[in-house]
Order: C-alpha cells, then structure tokens, then sequence
C-alpha cells in the first residue's frame, strides 16, 4: 500500500469536535488500566496521541506505525523521548513473548489480513497477555467505511477470528446509542444519506 496515511489520520493542530477529544481520550484511560507495570507495544500508534499516558503507566512502551510520514509527525512532536519503529502489523519485528499487551486502535480495518495481524499478536505476546483493540461499529445504521480500508470487524467477526485463535474475547461499546449528543442525532441521518450518495469526503481534513 502506498498511501502515507496523513490525510486519513487524526493529526496535531486538526480541528476537531469537543466529542473526538474526549472519544480519544478515554480510548487511552481504558487502555491504561491494562498497562500498569506492563510492557506495552502500541502498534498503528500515528501521530502519538496516547504515548505520553501510556508510557507514565507502562513498565515499558513500543509504538510504531506502517507510515513513516506519520510517524515523522510524532517524532517532531516527541523528539528522542521514544525510539518510534516503522513497521507492518503483519509483521512485526519483535521477538516472541516481547510484551505484555498489545494496542491496535482504529487501525485494524487498514490491515490487509487481519489474520496475520492477529497470529503476530500471539507470537509476540507473553503468557496471559492481552490484545486491546478499538475499532469502528460497522453495525451502526449509519456507518460510512473509510478510503484506503479493507474489511470491517464487528462484534460477532472479532469474537470468532481472535476466539480460535485462543483469545478469551470480551467487547465493550464506547457510546451507549441511545445517549448520543443532540448533535449527533441530528447528524447521524445526515451522514447515513451522504454515505449512501457517495458524498463523504476521503481525508479527515475534508470531513
């Protein structure tokens, strides 16, 4: 794949919604809750939103993410405070038994087999590690897929690939949808008849 992912990705000094923030935000408290005295890789880190907490926490962290135009981004941001790793998913260049947990946000519907994302994840995990994941409900009435993607997981796929792969799976939902924002209500359908007529923007920027 040759796109750099900038013009998909939640990148510092974007304007964003009050709403993202806080989505975000508590995206990296639940992780941290896992991360405590653990080593930790954060894989598909873009531009390093999380790191700051996750390293305060972790026993150790590693993040990294496919494109080096990201990643170069994070790095201006952090300079040498962590040592930031390109590298594939897929294939990951870590020894077996390397960590603890392993953190892939809104990122796995980028990877081209999911499948060998999840076989890398149980080589390089310990023991009793633990996989976190956040990722788009693609169930939602109006959920619009995003460019450069490959295939969506909802609750029931990600349930069956990691669960024969040995995970013991558990799903949470972020936003009860009965509880969203008067805002969000009204965008919602606004959004679902854009998708369906082709209007959504493909950048972030854009949207």
């Amino acid at each position: 794949m040759s796109t750099d992912f900038v013009a998909f990705t939640e990148v510092a000094g974007d304007e964003v919604s009050a709403e993202q923030v806080e989505r975000i935000a508590r995206r990296y408290y639940w992780a941290a809750d896992y991360c405590r005295g653990k080593d930790v890789l954060e894989a598909a880190c873009g531009t390093g939103q999380g790191l700051g907490l996750l390293a305060r926490c972790a026993r150790s962290l590693t993040a990294g993410d496919y494109s080096p135009a990201v990643l170069d981004i994070a790095r201006r941001h952090y300079g040498a405070r962590f040592d930031l790793k390109q590298f594939d998913a897929q294939q990951m260049p870590f020894a077996d038994a390397s960590f603890d947990v392993v953190i892939l946000f809104e990122a796995l519907y980028y990877v081209p087999d999911v499948e060998r994302f999840f076989r890398e994840c149980t080589r390089v995990l310990r023991p009793g590690g633990t996989l976190l994941i956040a990722t788009a409900n693609k169930d939602l009435f109006d959920f619009t897929p995003g460019a450069h993607t490959h295939r969506y997981l909802g609750v029931q796929e990600l349930h069956h690939e990691l669960a024969r792969l040995g995970f013991e799976v558990r799903c949470y939902g972020d936003t009860p949808v009965n509880k969203v924002s008067l805002r969000q209500r009204l965008l919602r359908p606004v959004k679902m008849l854009a998708s369906r007529l082709g209007w959504i923007p493909e950048t972030t920027h854009a949207k």
